[in-house]
């Protein structure tokens, strides 16, 4: 027993190690003086200031956000009808093919998906005129299109779950269908709309393959911007520019997990 315990501990280090050591390192080199990224030259800040006086890196930053904000929203709608379809309506002649076409993006290559949406929107442009070019619009269609898929699944594995009997009891004294939607069922699953949300957000603003594809001038976005500098060479301004994103999410998770304790503790009182 002494022996597998020790392998374990072992294991779980190296495990660790493994995973975080090349993030430690980024932080570390982050705060390097010397343009040479490998080479330590000693302590100073000096790149974050820079990385705030880039306009095309702030620029791009920016457009992100707008993208995985707006695709996040329309993902949720998206999926919320998808998976309200599939829980409450088990009945119709293309539930497997409307179930189907829900689970494709989840394991389709994003090289294929990027493809086919421009292969789509090249189409779309010359049969209606719409959209005219890519760029912003067509990122946020694509980026909604596979959000969608992973708010739907998480949404309908709350619906299965959700107790019936409540809207029921709230049908037999008289409320409509869309009152019990919004005051009932709205409400109920809104844990998962949440998740679905942040996953959508998390995806879209995360996503280069797709985005490669269906951008154009002057809607690069961030994780492209990143890949055409690192291309050429990695500087200290993306070191700082990864602290800071690896700041961020570690507040969101302790902000998260500290939500969640304080959920938790209150559910036990």
């Amino acid at each position: 027993m002494k022996r597998r315990s020790l392998f374990i501990t072992i294991a779980g280090i190296l495990g660790f190690i493994f995973l975080y050591a090349p993030i430690v390192s980024l932080v570390i080199f982050s705060f390097n003086k010397s343009r040479l990224v490998t080479v330590w030259g000693g302590f100073s800040t000096k790149w974050y200031g820079e990385l705030l006086q880039d306009p095309q890196i702030l620029g791009a930053a920016w457009i992100s956000l707008q993208i995985a904000f707006i695709s996040a929203c329309l993902a949720i709608v998206i999926g919320t009808l998808a998976a309200f379809v599939l829980v409450r309506f088990k009945k119709f002649r293309t539930r497997t093919l409307l179930s189907g076409m829900i689970t494709a993006p989840l394991v389709m290559p994003e090289v294929i998906t990027g493809l086919s949406l421009l292969l789509l929107f090249v189409a779309m442009q010359g049969l209606i005129g719409w959209p005219v070019g890519r760029g912003i619009t067509t990122i946020i269609i694509s980026h909604a299109t596979f959000g969608a898929a992973y708010a739907a699944v998480i949404i309908q594995s709350r619906l299965v779950d959700m107790d019936l009997s409540i809207e029921e009891a709230a049908s037999d004294l008289g409320a409509k269908p869309i009152r019990v939607f919004f005051d009932i069922t709205l409400p109920t699953i809104t844990p998962a709309l949440i998740s679905g949300w942040l996953l959508a957000f998390t995806l879209s603003l995360d996503d280069l393959v797709i985005a490669s594809f269906v951008s154009g001038p002057g809607s690069s976005t961030l994780p492209m911007v990143i890949f055409s500098k690192v291309r050429l060479g990695v500087t200290p301004e993306i070191n700082a520019l990864a602290t800071i994103i690896i700041l961020i999410v570690s507040l969101g998770v302790i902000v998260a997990a500290l939500t969640m304790q304080k959920g938790n503790k209150q559910n036990v009182a």
